[in-house]
């Protein structure tokens, strides 16, 4: 099989496609016949070693993808030889087969493509865990999002609109908030740090955000933390800006805040079930058309350094796909 592989730390460039033999399905495990591999922000770091998951070398990138279980080894459960799944992975999806265990794959249904069905797993399923499993966000709430045109960003976006959620979608040009519109934004902030805060609170007519969901961290976190309403809710998603702002804890004592950590790869880990109930709602969402997981573009395997330098530059708008 055809596999892109990291096999030195370092940029895309660095990586290489290589053959290797075919993978075999050990105890409790599904090999799976790659159709659509996704890629993340987070797979220009791992590739880097800059992220907190650091595989082996030599190692795949990509987190999620879907595909057809071709083999099954002694003892797996939940899937079937000849099931489209969605599959999800802390790495390894980018190449032509990849073995995981059986519980990391979700039947998609008839209706769902296998572009949507790849690129739905990491960025909504942590999107939809931030806003149903932590913030419990209710309809009518004011949600803020930072970073809006981004992978869970557009999602939280498109997820809660569809939860009831009154949507602000913040984002750094008016053309990225159009994009944020057309997927369930009521309104839209091309956001700067100094007029963040009082930009929420006027678009709120002065009650100030339920909801904020920041992946994006950096000059932006306080002063959208400062933008809360009474026992308003900040998700800490990820720091795209690359700094990890330090909270003034005087914040969340005057207006009893609530700071919540989203961190859904150990959710999926420790509550597994939880996790597969999110993925059958997200599949179903689509199915029915309520959901779009909108898809950026779908790239051949050759053409990684131009998929992930789309990630690098920040320019995708939706999931990057690759098909081996």
């Amino acid at each position: 099989m055809r596999a892109l592989l990291c096999t030195r730390l370092g940029k895309p460039e660095d990586l290489a496609i290589e053959t290797l033999p075919d993978p075999e399905p050990g105890p409790g495990e599904a090999l799976v016949r790659v159709h659509v591999a996704a890629l993340n922000f987070f797979d220009t770091l791992i590739i880097a070693g800059r992220y907190q998951v650091k595989p082996d070398l030599p190692f795949s990138p990509g987190g999620e993808a879907c595909g057809t279980v071709e083999r099954l080894g002694p003892g797996a459960q939940g899937v079937s030889v000849g099931d489209r799944v969605s599959v999800h992975a802390k790495y390894g999806t980018c190449r032509e087969r990849i073995v995981v265990g059986a519980g990391q794959l979700t039947p998609v249904p008839d209706g769902v493509s296998d572009e949507q069905a790849a690129g739905l797993t990491i960025t909504y399923g942590t999107s939809l865990h931030a806003l149903r499993n932590r913030a419990q966000v209710r309809p009518g709430e004011w949600l803020a999002v930072l970073g809006a045109s981004g992978g869970v960003g557009l999602a939280a976006v498109e997820l809660g609109a569809l939860l009831g959620a009154r949507v602000i979608a913040c984002a750094s040009s008016e053309d990225k908030l159009t994009v944020a519109r057309a997927h369930g934004a009521e309104a839209g902030l091309v956001y700067d740090p100094k007029t963040l805060r009082d930009d929420l609170r006027r678009m709120t007519d002065g009650a100030g955000v339920d909801v904020v969901y920041d992946a994006v961290g950096g000059d932006f976190a306080e002063p959208a933390l400062r933008a809360l309403a009474w026992r308003g809710r900040y998700l800490v998603v990820g720091f795209a800006a690359g700094e990890i702002p330090r909270l003034p804890l005087n914040l969340m004592l005057l207006k009893e805040l609530d700071v919540q950590g989203v961190h859904w790869g150990a959710f999926l880990d420790r509550e597994p079930e939880t996790h597969q109930e999110n993925q059958r709602q997200l599949l179903a969402w689509v199915a029915e058309g309520r959901l779009t997981a909108k898809v950026h573009g779908t790239y051949p395997l050759d053409d990684y350094e131009q998929a992930m330098g789309l990630l690098t530059r920040r320019e995708a708008v939706g999931k990057v796909l690759l098909r081996p």
